[in-house]
């Protein structure tokens, strides 16, 4: 299979072009989910295309770092896969995982079985019955994962209607800074080898011409080793503040244009209103240093009054009556008078 790139214009004239959105499948509640390829965003991904390498998409949170993974996947046509990894994730989680439970209670059930019966407790107990594929396997082998994922009776992935064999992977690791550098580290030598063992099952190589696109995201929870970091194409996404913190021009204009993807027939009134609330407020908690509402916040905001009041003069009234409950989620500074009391 060839490599298939994102299209991207050499005019700087049709610039826009590169920010056509990319319609994703709708979350409940969404009216329409949908995620702006920028210019950006396309190189950066067809970079990573090219060279096999991951691209590692920092950022603060809500600014759309997974859903660019998805985005990716629709715009390619591939195969989206998700691991999000946790404070417990191991390394061979990536690889696989080995059902230690399940085997527990089959060995348990096996003491169980009346005198005389025969059973091959060797081969109930095979180890490959237990083994799941992690999401590296199914990128690097996908019918060899549904084999063993059959076998050791897991849930298996699905493939998205219409895309046919072959159709490649893109492969998101949600949030890596939340586990130790070992994670990492896993992922660079499992992809720089092509291939990975696994026990009692062997080794599992990448497929010539399927090559997966491995996005990795990050909130900068932890540091990333910097041996890893030089092994990855790094795409900053984040939002056009003001750097004297005065002006709320440019992240209106970003904001807005994000609605009109996402919600292309709502009252523009609307749209402009809940970026300007967004923005005024991410302008006061970036002087005072506090996490900043952003895209995720935005859109909640519309998509609540929509859902409640339609894309009616309703909305647009009730979209100031529920702004503290998306705009003022951090705890309120100690009471002044009753401050000074303690210290008294």
């Amino acid at each position: 299979m060839s490599v298939r790139f994102l299209t991207i214009t050499d005019a700087a004239a049709d610039d826009a072009k590169d920010e056509e959105p990319i319609e994703l499948t709708p979350m409940r509640g969404h009216h329409r989910l949908a995620h702006v390829l920028d210019r950006r965003s396309r190189l950066a991904i067809n970079a990573a295309l090219a060279t096999g390498r991951p691209l590692l998409v920092r950022g603060e949170p809500g600014v759309g770092k997974s859903q660019l993974a998805h985005a990716a996947a629709r715009a390619l046509g591939r195969i989206p896969l998700h691991h999000a990894v946790d404070a417990r994730t191991e390394p061979r989680d990536l690889l696989y995982t080995v059902d230690a439970v399940a085997r527990l209670a089959e060995a348990q059930v096996i003491g169980a079985v009346r005198d005389g019966e025969r059973v091959d407790v060797p081969a109930r107990l095979a180890v490959r019955n237990f083994v799941h594929p992690g999401v590296l396997w199914w990128a690097f082998e996908w019918s060899e994962a549904n084999k063993q994922c059959a076998l050791a009776k897991g849930q298996p992935q699905r493939r998205p209607e219409g895309l046919p064999d072959g159709a490649g992977t893109v492969v998101l690791i949600d949030e890596i800074d939340k586990a130790d550098s070992a994670i990492p580290n896993a992922l660079l030598d499992a992809l720089g080898h092509r291939s990975f063992d696994v026990p009692d099952c062997g080794t599992v190589a990448m497929k010539d011409g399927e090559e997966p696109l491995v996005i990795i995201t990050t909130n900068e929870e932890r540091s990333l080793p910097d041996a890893f970091l030089r092994r990855c194409f790094v795409l900053h996404l984040d939002l056009p503040d003001d750097p004297a913190g005065l002006d709320t021009t440019n992240i209106r204009k970003a904001l807005i244009a994000r609605g009109e993807a996402h919600f292309p027939v709502c009252r523009p009134e609307i749209r402009e209103r809940a970026a300007d609330l967004i923005a005024e407020r991410r302008l006061a908690m970036r002087r005072d240093r506090m996490p900043a509402p952003g895209v995720a916040e935005y859109i909640d905001l519309i998509n609540a009054v929509l859902a409640q009041r339609g894309d009616t003069d309703q909305a647009l009234a009730l979209l100031d009556e529920i702004k503290p409950y998306v705009l003022h989620k951090h705890a309120p500074p100690p009471h002044a008078p009753l401050l000074q009391a303690r210290k008294a």
